[in-house]
C-alpha cells in the first residue's frame, strides 16, 4: 500500500489516501476533492479549476497521469 498527499496530486491540503494503485488513489482523491468543493472549500475549488485546464487538453492531462503514477511509484509513502 502507498500513500500520497492532496497536495502531491495537484491539491490543496496534506490530508493523505492509501491504496493499492496509483488508480485507487485517484479515485480517492476525486471523491475528496468534489466532497470539499461542495462545501465551498476555496483552495479546492482554485485546484479543480486547474485540474479542468489541463483536462482540455487530452496531451496535458495524459502527461500528468504520467507524471504523477510515476510518482506513486517512485515517492512510495509520505
Amino acid at each position: 500500500m502507498k500513500t500520497m498527499t492532496c497536495a502531491q496530486l495537484g491539491g490543496a491540503r496534506d490530508e493523505k489516501f492509501s491504496a493499492n494503485t496509483f488508480d485507487e488513489i485517484v479515485e480517492r482523491s476525486t471523491n475528496h476533492a468534489k466532497k470539499m468543493m461542495q462545501k465551498g472549500a476555496k483552495l479546492h475549488l482554485e485546484a479543480m479549476n486547474k485540474m479542468q485546464g489541463l483536462m482540455q487538453s487530452p496531451a496535458s492531462i495524459q502527461e500528468w497521469y504520467e507524471n504523477k503514477r510515476k510518482a506513486f511509484f517512485e515517492w512510495g509513502n509520505v
